[in-house]
């Protein structure tokens, strides 16, 4: 671990908990810093209260007091989730405190090198292939994200000449001032979360920063096709590794004539790839050079993208149900992602959609519904989507209250050999805590379903 000394001594705040915090504030306390944890929810008597508490750290949860940064604090990790305008931030920002969010801790203390992806959709899928990909070839690597342990419980288990493999998302990015990734990939950029962001513009730079401290011994990895992408990609001190499906770059991971290649090697056959859709061949790609970057072997990337089965709630194939193929995408929060979806497909898609309205509308989704069969539309969102599918000119739509009913409703406009989607383009906090949440609550009705007469 490194950087073990520099919290020593120092008064630091971790404001929100959840799993990102707990972790921040462990790895905060055995730095022997002096630790308060704030949480607006009540935590009086939980198990983590308690066991923080145990640690001597201080624990002060059922709001955000403003007088806790008139106690000395040096130094705020933020959970990623809590935005700038909340006020306890605003008055540490004011105080002029550093603040940043968890990855900028694991960051610090990582004893190995970081491969670090972000786009607005592909990061979990991309990040698990590179992630098996080292393993397969022998090298010693760690995931972090929403996939196992979040980077502040991570980043301490990783020694020189290991890798730690991450997700970040733009709200830990935007918490970041010395993050240094020694490879960086970029998927692609679409407007997502602007109601955390506020704007298009300030989206864009929390993305960018993924390779603001980036030297020309490191490698910045990004989608050729994308012009935004591309733009923020250019400005990197580091190595370019351009990635594209259809073969307009060779300096990078491409596809030419069937065949995924990484530079000079070829790799695999299009046809044995194991994902279907233009997007998963881009994540892919991604992975290919990232790994192939950090050390894997072409055999063991070929036997990864052959037998990778794709990650849960991540257009996740839950099964052939009475002879109709479904499958669960519930981590499909915006447009993009279920235009992805619907595209990955070439036998009829009845589609299901629905969740938190943020105040966007789905008209980019119109070319998404003239390619499908019939849809249904549940949750805060539904009114907006209907009024995509209209201008769509779509004949079979339908609304309902809940995903459940969604299921009971959508299923019944399948037929054999169709494809069953959800796929909602929307957050799932209007009904659910998390998109995992919403996934397996698909997954569980449609296993119950019955047969359509």
């Amino acid at each position: 671990m490194r950087n073990t000394q520099w919290f020593k001594g120092k008064k630091v705040l971790v404001i929100g908990l959840a799993k990102s915090g707990m972790a921040a504030a462990r790895l905060l306390n055995e730095l022997e810093a002096s630790v308060t944890v704030n949480e607006a929810k009540d935590m009086s008597g939980t198990k983590e209260a308690k066991e923080l508490e145990e640690k001597g750290i201080d624990v002060v949860s059922g709001s955000h007091p403003l007088h806790i940064m008139d106690e000395g604090i040096e130094y705020v990790v933020k959970n990623p989730g809590i935005r700038y305008d909340t006020p306890i931030i605003r008055r540490a920002l004011e105080k002029g405190l550093p603040i940043v969010t968890e990855i900028e801790l694991a960051g610090m203390v990582c004893g190995g090198s970081i491969a670090a992806v972000t786009g607005s959709n592909g990061k979990t899928t991309t990040t698990t292939l590179i992630h098996e990909m080292l393993l397969k070839s022998s090298v010693s690597s760690y995931a972090a994200g929403n996939i196992g342990r979040v980077a502040c419980e991570t980043a301490p288990l990783v020694q020189p000449g290991e890798v730690m493999v991450t997700e970040v998302s733009s709200f830990q990015l935007k918490g970041t001032a010395e993050f240094h990734p020694r490879t960086a990939v970029l998927l692609n950029i679409v407007d997502a979360h602007l109601d955390y962001h506020g704007t298009r513009d300030d989206y864009q730079q929390s993305k960018a920063k993924i390779f603001a401290n980036l030297t020309a011994s490191d490698a910045t990895v990004y989608n050729a096709e994308d012009p935004v992408v591309s733009a923020i990609a250019e400005q990197s001190n580091a190595d370019l590794v351009p990635f594209s499906v259809n073969g307009w770059t060779t300096k990078g991971a491409f596809i030419q004539n069937g065949w995924y290649w990484f530079r000079d090697t070829p790799i695999l056959s299009a046809d044995e790839a194991s994902l279907p859709g233009r997007h998963n061949q881009e994540n892919m790609l991604a992975a290919i050079a990232c790994a192939m970057l950090n050390g894997a072997e072409p055999d063991a990337v070929r036997t990864v993208l052959r037998h990778f089965q794709g990650v849960e709630h991540r257009l996740q194939f839950v099964g052939r149900v009475h002879k109709r193929d479904v499958y669960n995408d519930s981590k499909s929060t915006n447009i993009l992602s279920a235009q992805k979806a619907v595209a990955a497909f070439e036998a009829p898609v009845v589609l299901l959609a629905g969740g938190l309205d943020r105040g966007n509308s789905f008209d980019a989704l119109i070319p998404s519904l003239q390619k499908t069969k019939a849809a249904v539309f549940y949750g805060e969102s539904r009114e907006k989507l209907a009024e995509a599918a209209k201008k769509a000119g779509m004949e079979s739509w339908h609304f309902a209250d809940t995903l459940e009913e969604a299921v009971e409703k959508g299923f019944l406009l399948t037929d054999e050999k169709d494809v069953f989607l959800l796929s909602p383009a929307c957050a799932s906090w209007d009904q659910f805590q998390t998109f995992e949440e919403r996934g397996d609550t698909f997954i569980q009705a449609v296993q119950s379903l019955d047969a359509p007469r």
